[in-house]
């Protein structure tokens, strides 16, 4: 607007002032005349500088105040017919506001051009009927142009919606990054894609379909701000442009919008920095959307353009080996007091740049910045040769090794490769190692995932379901993804209380593990009652707090031999060398363990 507006200013400025200055005549005001010219060219030169910076409406002013110059230079100009050829610049007004405003105000900014040619005109000594030709060119003009750029513009907007379709999102995006340029604002953008909607179409028909993407963008819409700009970006997938947002606020919105709306959906933020073009920004945005997607669906993954505190911090760690792996004794509960069966590894590490972040949270800083691969690799190697020299201690001990994966991790194609390589460099037994899978992180559509998992399976490793019952649909898909241990979540655990019934979910999990042949691990055990209870509904392995906490492997090395491979409450006193329980010679050297 504010460089057409200024272009139109500048050329009738220019125009104004050549004329002025080589036409004859002395009629009129010729000063006056190239004054309004000269007053057009400098407001010109002003919309096209700062244009850009000023509120919508004043640009209203702006082509009413070039309507009364275009008057003035008509009526003072040296003479007639050149006054009347002036009359051919309400044509500029007519059609700039045609292009830039609503319907109401282009009929506001056309009457008073009109008008105004109508009187000014015969001002000149004409006849009275020697305005209409001028003002009724005008009004043609207004019209044609609004009409034509109407229907140009409907070829932005999605016609199921209303919203703005992806041609009309790319205009905007090119428009809003122009300026953020400009301005130094910041801008964020976002892509969000409806989880399964290709279900929808199938089982309940495309018209169905069609309806949700409606109520999905009608309520979305509501929810945002006038300078918020949501578009259709294709089939099911929505952009929204947040001009001067950050990256934080961003991520609050979309999870705003998401829950909103009853329709699972994944989303991907990202933010603009100076010098990137429009489709680099949707591009960093789209793998984020991917990312989201790979991870279980249904979340709002950032792909950021400027890495965290903490994300850096954790690169650096990462690099230097400077994290932490604990671990955490799973135990029999058919042995009296606890013998270890296995251990889980689990990431411990304390960060300066966010000291109260969790390992959840960390993990997800993994995820959002593309450090999960290494991060992943670096707690799997370090666990296996652990593991490999807690064996080497303890023979007397089948001890297993659960490590927890991430779903962005099972999606690449080379993740059973890398973990063969891992067992092959540390020596760490295939058959003893427990992959744990949080089975809402696991997309049933993601063959590569499943792939990975059953090639791992061939291999000898086994896959257990880490927070069983709490993620999409479980039971049912039990049969899709290959496994061999349930590992259920602690929330049922921690249900279980002396002035109550055992949960009901407990029993059912129990019959239903035996009739698939699976082990069950009951997680969260604080208390012996609990330990009980799970004993009698006939789970056989726990691990929680009641027996043991998580501790590097110098102190569980430590902890396994003085108490003969038994963790927890009742550990009975006695003999070491009891059922065949052999100590540790000579002492235990923490410094071999790291």
């Amino acid at each position: 607007m504010a460089r057409t507006t200024g272009a139109f200013y500048v050329m009738g400025g220019v125009l104004g002032l050549l004329i002025t200055a080589v036409a004859p005549g002395d009629e009129g005001n010729r000063p006056l005349v190239g004054v309004a010219a000269a007053i057009a060219l400098l407001l010109g030169i002003s919309l096209l500088i700062w244009g850009p910076q000023l509120p919508h409406w004043i640009h209203h002013g702006y082509v009413a105040v070039a309507t009364v110059l275009i008057t003035v230079a008509v009526h003072w100009f040296p003479n007639t017919v050149g006054g009347i050829s002036l009359a051919a610049f309400y044509v500029f007004v007519a059609c700039d506001a045609a292009i830039f405003f609503a319907w109401q105000w282009v009929a506001a900014h056309v009457l008073l051009a009109v008008l105004l040619c109508l009187w000014v005109v015969p001002s000149r000594g004409l006849p009275w009927w020697s305005g209409i030709i001028p003002a009724g060119v005008t009004v043609g003009a207004g019209v044609v142009v609004g009409v034509l750029t109407r229907l140009a513009a409907d070829a932005d907007i999605d016609t199921l919606t209303g919203l703005l379709n992806r041609r009309g999102f790319d205009r905007a995006l090119s428009g809003a990054i122009g300026h953020a340029t400009r301005t130094g604002q910041g801008l964020a953008l976002v892509l969000v894609d409806l989880d399964r909607f290709q279900k929808i179409n199938d089982h309940l028909g495309h018209r169905a379909g069609d309806a949700v993407l409606q109520r999905v963008g009608d309520t979305w819409s509501r929810l945002l701000a006038p300078d918020q700009r949501l578009a259709r970006y294709g089939g099911d997938a929505f952009a929204l442009l947040l001009p001067n947002t950050t990256e934080q606020a961003a991520i609050l919105l979309t999870e705003q919008l998401r829950a909103a709306v009853t329709t699972g959906c994944s989303a991907g933020v990202t933010s603009w920095q100076p010098g990137e073009s429009g489709s680099l920004l949707v591009s960093r945005a789209d793998v984020g959307l991917y990312r989201a997607k790979q991870a279980g669906r249904n979340r709002t993954v950032l792909e950021s353009s400027r890495q965290l505190p903490l994300a850096v911090e954790l690169r650096e760690a990462i690099d230097t080996g400077a994290l932490d792996v604990h671990y955490q004794p799973i135990v029999s509960l058919t042995e009296d007091g606890g013998k270890a069966v296995g251990v889980e590894a689990l990431l411990r590490w304390s960060s300066s740049a966010q000291p109260d972040v969790t390992t959840e949270g960390l993990i997800r800083v993994a995820e959002e910045y593309d450090l999960i691969s290494d991060l992943d690799e670096l707690v799997l190697r370090r666990a296996c040769a652990d593991a490999a020299r807690l064996q080497e201690n303890f023979a007397q001990l089948d001890l297993t090794l659960n490590v927890n994966v991430s779903g962005l991790e099972l999606a690449e194609s080379d993740y059973a490769e890398r973990v063969s390589g891992i067992l092959g460099d540390t020596g760490w037994p295939a058959e003893q190692l427990v992959l744990e899978v949080t089975e809402s992180e696991l997309a049933a559509e993601s063959h590569t995932a499943l792939g990975n998992l059953h090639k791992l399976r061939d291999r000898g490793v086994r896959i257990a379901i880490d927070d069983f019952g709490t993620g999409y649909s479980s039971l049912s898909r039990l049969a899709t993804i290959p496994s061999d241990i349930l590992k259920v979540d602690q929330s049922f655990v921690a249900a279980i209380r002396s002035d109550s019934p055992a949960p009901p979910l407990l029993g059912v999990i129990a019959a239903l593990s035996k009739s698939l042949d699976l082990q069950v691990i009951a997680e969260g055990v604080e208390t012996e009652y609990q330990a009980a209870v799970l004993t009698e509904l006939g789970f056989a392995l726990a691990q929680g707090y009641h027996y043991s906490d998580s501790h590097p492997v110098a102190d569980l090395i430590s902890d396994l031999n003085d108490h003969r491979g038994l963790v927890g409450a009742g550990i009975p006193e006695g003999d070491h060398t009891a059922n065949g329980w052999v100590p540790i010679q000579n002492g235990y050297e923490p410094g071999a363990f790291g």
